[in-house]
């Protein structure tokens, strides 16, 4: 797979492969089985420079682009004198080249260039445009023309959309590391100082529990009540964690990954097991974090991410087709992802899939709890 991308840009598979195909396919026969003035040799030798042109613009987007268009159209237009204003319906194979380009200068010119090669080949055969039975080609013509400015307008907004995306996930990046941050302060100015307490009254309780064990007994009882203390200021911290719902995180993915060409597949069993608010929100970040991922760095076309359960433990498993692991550089929020997973008990898994792409597995025991049981 990886060798038919050195021969087709990647990132235009998904929206121009097929036309692509089927008309280089369709022009190729037209002009094997048509009867032409230039004889074979000449007709082969255009096809030539016309399939020349068009390979060189599926790789370009500035100037060298323009040039393969007209090159394009030009060998079109001399097979349009010889053999008739049929052959320039496939000029819309240029047209679609050339609204990949960059500029708008080049797509003008483009398609100025497609209204000449028509106008060119009817004055040059001596027949007019706008009778019978010629008159269909003056909107195919109109129709190459304007097609290039709408491909181009079209890229321009997944442009727009994709940059869209990627400022709001720095912004939801910042803010969770905001979060991080203002839950770390609290952890340390509220629950640091109970755990010193409890430290120093368990090292009381050791040295007393010989000597006075009625003054050790006192310490074990401050050591509970502060624990209690600790266990309250953790709730009341957790509790201030904004929920994440992992359905609304997967619906959010979908979208996410349809806006990068990124075909998601879910598979979940139904009545999955209830989860704590923290583990739920702990797990809707990890899957965030993978999905960033895969938009970030795998190159992939599809992802599959298949949620199960049984007794023991609750798994998550994402999959890609991308690049793999090996494709991309260190970092990628994995230590996130595994932060997480520590956290809760559980365990995180990524390996590369035999032939491309990646898989993560999230484990997580299940332990009986009710739906607002923060800890």
């Amino acid at each position: 797979m990886g060798r038919f991308f050195k021969l087709y840009p990647r990132e235009q598979v998904r929206s121009y492969l097929l036309i692509d195909i089927i008309l280089t396919v369709f022009l190729i026969y037209r002009i094997f089985y048509m009867d032409s003035a230039l004889g074979w040799w000449g007709s082969f030798g255009l096809l030539l420079l016309f399939l020349v042109s068009f390979y060189v613009g599926l790789w370009q987007r500035g100037g060298w682009l323009l040039i393969a268009v007209l090159s394009g159209l030009l060998s079109l237009a001399v097979l349009g004198i010889y053999s008739g204003p049929g052959i320039l319906v496939f000029s819309i194979i240029q047209a679609d080249l050339l609204g990949r380009a960059k500029s708008k200068i080049h797509i003008a010119i483009g398609s100025a260039a497609i209204g000449i090669s028509y106008l060119l080949v009817f004055l040059i055969r001596q027949e007019s445009l706008i009778e019978n039975p010629n008159t269909i080609y003056l909107p195919v013509m109109i129709v190459q023309m304007l097609y290039p400015t709408v491909i181009y307008i079209k890229e321009k907004a997944k442009s727009l959309q994709g940059k869209l995306d990627a400022a709001n996930e720095q912004i939801a990046q910042y803010i969770q590391q905001e979060e991080r941050q203002r839950i770390a302060r609290d952890l340390h100015d509220t629950l640091g100082q109970t755990l010193i307490m409890i430290k120093m009254k368990s090292e009381l309780a050791t040295k007393w529990v010989d000597k006075d064990p009625e003054q050790a007994k006192q310490e074990l009882n401050e050591i509970r009540d502060t624990s209690r203390t600790a266990l309250k200021q953790v709730r009341e911290l957790v509790s201030e964690m904004k929920f994440i719902s992992l359905s609304d995180e997967l619906e959010h993915a979908a979208k996410l990954l349809h806006t990068a060409g990124i075909e998601l597949h879910i598979e979940a069993p139904e009545n999955l097991p209830l989860l704590s608010s923290v583990e739920e929100t702990m797990l809707a970040l990890c899957v965030r974090e993978a999905m960033t991922n895969i938009i970030k760095h795998s190159e992939a076309k599809q992802c599959t991410i298949i949620l199960k359960f049984n007794e023991q433990a609750y798994q998550i498993h994402i999959a890609d087709d991308g690049v793999g692991i090996r494709g991309r550089s260190g970092g990628n929020g994995i230590p996130s992802i595994m932060e997480r997973m520590k956290v809760l008990g559980g365990s995180f898994v990524i390996d590369p899939l035999p032939e491309a792409g990646t898989e993560l597995t999230l484990k997580l025991p299940l332990r009986p709890h009710d739906k607002e049981d923060a800890i």
